[in-house]
Formats: C-alpha cells, sequence, structure tokens
C-alpha cells in the first residue's frame, strides 16, 4: 500500500467533513487515532488538519485544543439601497419593524431563529476618534451599544459598536434600556423616538488582516481578511448623530452598493 501523504490525508477528511461523517462542532479524533487510521507520521496528520483549517472546515482552535469542525457562518449582504428602506420603515407600525429587523435584511432569517443576540449599554467618554466625527468635546459621552449576534449554534459571532451622543438620548428612558432590544426599526427608528431624522448615510469601507481576538470571536480561518465598516449617519442639519463599527470577515460578507445617477438634461 502507498504511503499517504498530508494531501491526501486532507482529501480523506475533506470528503468525510463534506460527507456529513463529522457533524458541524463535532471534534476531529486526535492525532493518535489519525494516524493509526491513514498510517502516517504526526507531522503528516498536522499538515493534513492545517490544510482543511485554511479552507474554513476546521475551527482555528489554539494550540494543544481538540480540533472541531467548523459550523459554517450565515451569509450576509450589506446593501446600501436598505437604507431607505431602513427609514420608510421608521414610521410604519411596530409590528411592520419587528418583521424587518438587520436580520431579516442582510440575513434572510427571522429574529426569533438566530441563536444568540446580546447587547450591552453603556455611558462612557466618547473615544477620541468618535468624539472627533461626532463634534464633542473632551467631556462630553456618549452611548455604547455593544451588539454580539450568532445565527447558528456553534458559529462564530458578529459584533457591531455603536456610539450615539449621550445628549441626544439622556431624556428619554427607553433607549438608554438595553433590555429594549431589538428594539422595532433599529437606530433609525431609536432616533427618531429622539426627535432625530436621519438624512445621509456614509460607509467607510477598508481592510486589514484579523487581530487574535477577532479570529477567535468570528472564528475565522487562516489568511481570511476582515472588512472593518465605519458607517456614521447625519441628520438633516448636517451633524453625525451616530457612528457604528462593524466588522464583517470576508468569507461571508458580500457589500452591494447601487448608485442612482440623474439624467443628464435632454
Amino acid at each position: 500500500m502507498e504511503r499517504m501523504d498530508a494531501k491526501a490525508v486532507a482529501e480523506q477528511l475533506r470528503a468525510d467533513i463534506k460527507g456529513g461523517k463529522f457533524a458541524p462542532g463535532e471534534l476531529l479524533p486526535n492525532t493518535e487515532h489519525l494516524r493509526e487510521r491513514f498510517g502516517v507520521g504526526k507531522n503528516v496528520v498536522s499538515a493534513a488538519v492545517q490544510t482543511l483549517k485554511g479552507e474554513g472546515l476546521l475551527a482555528p482552535g489554539g494550540r494543544g485544543q481538540p480540533v472541531r469542525v467548523r459550523t459554517i457562518p450565515q451569509k450576509l449582504t450589506r446593501s446600501n439601497t436598505n437604507y431607505q428602506e431602513e427609514k420608510d420603515l421608521v414610521k410604519a407600525s411596530e409590528e411592520v419593524r419587528r418583521r424587518r429587523g438587520s436580520a431579516e435584511r442582510d440575513a434572510n432569517v427571522a429574529i426569533e431563529s438566530v441563536n444568540d443576540d446580546p447587547v450591552a449599554y453603556e455611558v462612557v467618554p466618547a473615544p477620541a476618534n468618535i468624539a472627533e466625527i461626532l463634534e464633542l468635546g473632551p467631556d462630553d459621552y456618549v452611548l455604547r451599544r455593544t451588539y454580539l449576534r450568532q445565527y447558528r449554534e456553534g458559529e462564530g459571532y458578529s459584533r457591531m459598536v455603536s456610539y450615539l451622543p449621550y445628549s441626544l438620548v439622556k431624556d428619554h428612558p427607553l433607549l438608554l434600556d438595553s433590555d429594549n432590544e431589538p428594539w422595532p426599526g433599529g437606530t433609525l427608528h431609536q432616533l427618531y423616538t429622539a426627535g432625530v431624522e436621519v438624512a445621509k448615510i456614509e460607509d467607510r469601507v477598508s481592510a486589514r488582516m484579523p487581530t487574535e481576538e477577532e479570529t477567535a470571536l468570528y472564528d475565522i480561518p487562516f489568511n481570511v481578511p476582515v472588512i472593518p465598516i465605519l458607517k456614521i449617519s447625519y441628520d438633516t442639519s448636517g451633524r453625525a448623530v451616530d457612528v457604528a463599527e462593524l466588522l464583517a470577515p470576508a468569507d461571508r460578507i458580500s457589500l452591494s452598493y447601487t448608485t442612482e445617477l440623474r439624467k443628464w438634461d435632454e
């Protein structure tokens, strides 16, 4: 029998995973078991496992930790055309607003089906970069809202951090209580509740490699970059009223932008 190399071992394990022999979240047999199964050395098993981690079939994990089959994350689509829909929903009934949140728009998933959706609210001094955008002074505060979401059990989380000027919301107790999340109609309706109409939204999109903390939280495969998005909402006077920091691993996000162009005068 010809001795297997790492490529052949990876091919067999790949077929096992895709064929359902190992379910998402299930631990892969340990190195010794795989050595005996394939008749190979430790280095060959390690190289095969690393290959499948790079393909996103196995979770990144840490040194010395058991290797598990990765739960493939929910695919998301962010489209700028959704912003007008969000604004149109502001004056819709609560029942309608509850059915068209970010889960439904970006992932086509009902919010009731989301596995985990924790939110944390904190009143904190404005970070320097946020204060600059919101035109706040050194003694001004923001309401920082941290949203985590896990669509399916075992997959990585997504995270968004939003900053609202505290002066905008301090007189509206409902807007300061995280127990009211998920808020029907989202941030645009929350701002509307505070008497603010959003007139423009700007997305600043970049790319980089993830940090170690982000790799663990989002369950990001090796060599997959992340796409930071800084979303800034402006009111009708041109003042920034919300800054949201989003991070999208490139293996699960599609960015869709549509720009309507005015016609030339005929």
